[in-house]
């Protein structure tokens, strides 16, 4: 039988963030607790402040929680703001991250930009530009490879964040308001590609979002508010249809 931790991604356990101290102290989240399946793609909604940002960067071990642990995979990495893992090498190697900006570096083309990720892996310069290109070939912008970020759209430079996100086969992809910048049309089609990139690639995905009107292609939305997470209403949405 199966061992229902091997198709988790992640686990946040009661994660708590406390800045400052006395008087000045502020609770950024409290006793947060979410658990995600591989190949499943959720949103994160909520009002500026209200923790989303806070929980997003404890997800991707880049800000620590006070208390509260989150696993990986099945692996605790983080308990409180004890690091059980190299977590620099662990981000690289586990983790994908897009967001608002595409954050391209602008001297180096589309599949430079998204090959850059695994070399930095240790990758071979030669079977990163082979996994970049097929990459974006995948995304829909394999024509674009040889451009630089300048010479590519809003939604095409998104694509190619999405690309090298995916570069070191990520079991966890964390988005911060990836279509914030981009029209409804442009904005649709990247949330669609998160949604195939879960179901394909077998990635748990979060994502930060404001934009109410591509809430269908998510498995389940949560919304955060004064430090606290819930499961949204809307999230309910595919229970009622049929599969």
């Amino acid at each position: 039988m199966k061992n229902p931790a091997d198709t988790l991604a992640v686990e946040a356990l009661s994660l708590t963030k406390i800045y400052g101290s006395g008087n000045t102290e502020v609770v950024g989240m409290k006793e947060v607790s979410l658990s995600l399946g591989k190949g499943e793609i959720v949103a994160l909604l909520g009002p500026s402040g209200s923790g989303k940002s806070t929980f997003l960067t404890a997800l991707g071990l880049i800000n620590p929680p006070t208390s509260g642990q989150i696993r990986l995979g099945g692996q605790t990495v983080m308990d409180g703001p004890k690091e059980l893992v190299d977590v620099r090498a662990y981000r690289r190697q586990h983790l994908g991250f897009v967001f608002q900006k595409a954050n391209l570096i602008p001297f180096l083309n589309a599949w430079e930009n998204v090959a850059v990720a695994m070399e930095l892996n240790g990758v071979p310069s030669s079977l990163a530009k082979e996994r970049a290109m097929e990459l974006l070939e995948y995304l829909g912008v394999s024509d674009r490879a040889a451009n630089h970020p300048n010479e590519l759209s809003g939604g095409q430079q998104q694509r190619v964040a999405v690309a090298r996100a995916l570069a070191n086969r990520p079991s966890l992809i964390l988005a911060d308001e990836p279509t914030a910048a981009l029209d409804s049309y442009r904005g649709r089609q990247v949330m669609e590609l998160f949604q195939k990139v879960a179901r394909e690639q077998g990635a748990a995905v979060v994502v930060v979002t404001h934009d109410h009107r591509s809430l269908d292609v998510f498995d389940k939305t949560y919304e955060m508010e004064d430090g606290k997470l819930s499961e949204g209403i809307i999230g309910s949405h595919h229970t009622s249809s049929p599969r």
